[in-house]
């Protein structure tokens, strides 16, 4: 059975990644690319759907393990009665002369004697496909099955034993003896790559280290919890596809946010609605190049008609995102059905053209020009938003239910009109200021009205609802409300409805159980850890400091011991759920420690008339 969400840490090569266990299993691995077929799919599954064990005999969870410094370089260490041994996991960077992914494995005894144990089961095409496994020289191992095919080097002194499905391997180390191993993807009609010597391996080490020690020495942030916010920007970066700039949402898929129920999505792809907020937190970081290469992608993928918009995309851009189930795979701790693919992509979401105009908004403050063609995109977006903002969506929390009118959507639809406002008074466009200023009154009079509940003294999930909804704490953000207006300070104290353990719940009320009244998959879900931040930013903003950096720390401290977060947390069980690592979590993380402790100063408070090169509209 795979290991609880938070025994699992990341190694990555900027354009897919692998989890790997306290236990000494890699049990996740999508090849070549985050968003292909997993050919180590153990997660969801049992061994059998795919992986690959290197630990020392008998031994279950390792004593310890850490990143090394500021990398993605994982060192996981047992001490076993006989002696220390050392496992070291990472994923070189491609290069050209290397451009398919690589999972290395690096043994070194400590000290005594260990005895290991290796077993390595590829199961391609999401742990459904077993491949014929056999034997390419004595340290050799090739499994290949259709257009795929993984190869398993061994380091010198190390003969698998390989049977028609999978490799094993037994061996000893000493002190200062070190045996690598690599594990590779590539198209099966495709030559066998030639296996590494020792030296190459301990080049590749050292240029892996070397890429992500200087990559994180350029990072910007000297605040509390340090350590915390350059993880969590290391993070983001493992989970950014470098060809493209696009960043995952997580890299797994349809881990549960519930043990055992049917909230199970696949997140190996880029949403729109995490641009803003990605965008902000890398240029706070100082991750400049990122950043814009985020809003590159950003643009690449909405090109086109605006009635085509959707809320995600695949890494390159791709719009054709099919959801299936995969019937073979039981699931993670049972949690059914599993899901590739993800039928949001088809879903109506009002608030994403908000995303892509704050988006935009915030590029051209950090100095990006807003040439011809993104102008082009501004204008045919809030046409057509003006056409459609009426209208009910399935908004942010991509209900599988009827569409409702939720208030976020319509905060984001001012947003968009808003943003648009403000480019188009720079550029001094006085026609279209005046009609884009109208449609803003418009939203922000309907708003105040129909998103306002008297009674429960806040802003509400959607027009005519009871509950709450934790995406109201960034209405002082966002720009729509200022914080010390009597609506946000009473939205703020209303968020007490959503408090689970001293962690917020997306919406409904925990005293009412968190049920779902929004759709028929039935059951609850785990806290929401971004809400949580949310909800310390919202703080902060209402000049409840200390509350907020209390809440911050409470975060903080249920991270995993590599400082990893997924989705949610379930604070009776003590346990993260949902698919991990979370990029929205980490990004929560960042731009709420910039709030309590950081500065601004990368940011442009104005937009200046040289930043449009093109012909505005």
């Amino acid at each position: 059975m795979a290991g609880r969400i938070e025994d699992y840490a990341l190694v990555g090569d900027l354009e897919t990644a692998a989890l790997v266990g306290t236990d000494g299993s890699v049990d996740w691995w999508c090849a070549p690319r985050f968003d292909s077929p997993a050919c180590l799919a153990a997660l969801l599954g049992d061994p059998g759907h795919g992986r690959w064990l290197l630990a020392p005999v008998g031994a279950a969870d390792c004593t310890r393990r850490s990143y090394r410094g500021d990398t993605l370089v994982l060192d996981t260490v047992w001490e076993t009665v006989g002696g220390t041994v050392r496992v070291t996991d990472f994923m070189p960077p491609r290069s050209p002369s290397e451009d398919a992914p690589r999972i290395v494995r690096v043994v070194e005894g400590v000290a005594g004697r260990v005895d290991m144990r290796g077993e390595l089961r590829v199961r391609f095409h999401h742990g459904s496909i077993v491949p014929w496994t056999r034997s390419v020289d004595r340290r050799t191992v090739a499994s290949i099955a259709g257009p795929d095919a993984a190869y398993l080097a061994c380091g010198p002194g190390v003969e698998p034993v390989v049977t028609p499905d999978r490799a094993t391997v037994e061996f000893t180390v000493t002190a200062g003896r070190r045996v690598a191993f690599v594990l590779g993807w590539r198209p099966s009609h495709k030559p066998v790559p030639p296996a590494a010597s020792p030296a190459e391996i301990d080049a590749a080490l050292a240029r892996t280290l070397a890429f992500w020690n200087d990559w994180a020495a350029a990072l910007r942030y000297e605040g509390p919890a340090r350590e915390a916010v350059i993880r969590s920007l290391l993070t983001l970066k493992a989970l950014t596809y470098a060809p493209t700039g696009g960043v995952v949402a997580a890299a797994t898929a349809s881990l549960p946010e519930t043990i055992g129920g049917q909230r199970n999505w696949d997140y190996r792809f880029c949403w729109l609605r995490d641009a803003t907020f990605t965008l902000s937190c890398l240029l706070r970081g100082g991750c400049r190049r990122e950043a814009l290469a985020w809003n590159d992608w950003l643009v690449r993928a909405v090109a086109g008609d605006p009635a085509d918009l959707q809320p995600l995309y695949g890494v390159e851009g791709q719009r054709r995102l099919p959801e299936t189930y995969a019937d073979w795979l039981p699931g993670y701790e049972g949690s059914r059905p599993v899901r590739f693919g993800n039928a949001a992509v088809g879903q109506f979401q009002l608030d994403i053209y908000g995303e892509v105009l704050n988006t935009v908004y915030s590029a051209v403050r950090a100095g990006v020009a807003l040439d011809a063609t993104a102008w082009a995109l501004v204008a045919s977006l809030l046409e057509y938003l003006g056409k459609r903002w009426q209208e009910p969506d399935e908004g942010i929390w991509e209900v599988r239910g009827p569409r409702r009118h939720f208030v976020h959507s319509k905060v984001m639809a001012w947003v968009a009109a808003d943003r648009a406002v403000r480019l188009a008074r720079v550029a001094g466009l006085r026609g279209t200021l005046r009609r884009w200023q109208a449609l803003r009154r418009e939203l922000r009079a309907e708003i105040c009205s129909r998103g306002w509940s008297e009674e429960q003294q806040s802003f509400t999930q959607y027009y005519g609802s009871h509950q709450v909804d934790a995406t109201a704490l960034l209405i002082p953000r966002l720009g729509f409300l200022p914080a010390d207006d009597p609506r946000v300070l009473g939205t703020v104290r209303a968020m007490a409805r959503l408090d689970d353990h001293g962690f917020l719940r997306r919406y409904g009320d925990v005293r009412d159980g968190g049920t779902h009244e929004l759709d028929d998959l039935g059951g609850t879900e785990g806290s929401f850890v971004a809400c949580t931040f949310w909800y310390a930013d919202a703080l902060a903003m209402t000049g409840r400091t200390e509350e907020a950096r209390t809440v911050f720390q409470r975060v903080l401290d249920i991270r995993n011991d590599v400082g990893l977060l997924a989705e949610e947390w379930d604070p009776v069980a003590g346990r993260q759920l949902g698919n991990t690592p979370q990029a929205l979590s980490h990004v929560a993380l960042v731009n709420t420690a910039f709030t309590l402790y950081g500065t601004r100063r990368h940011d442009r408070t104005t937009v200046s008339p040289a930043a449009f090169t093109g012909s505005a509209p």
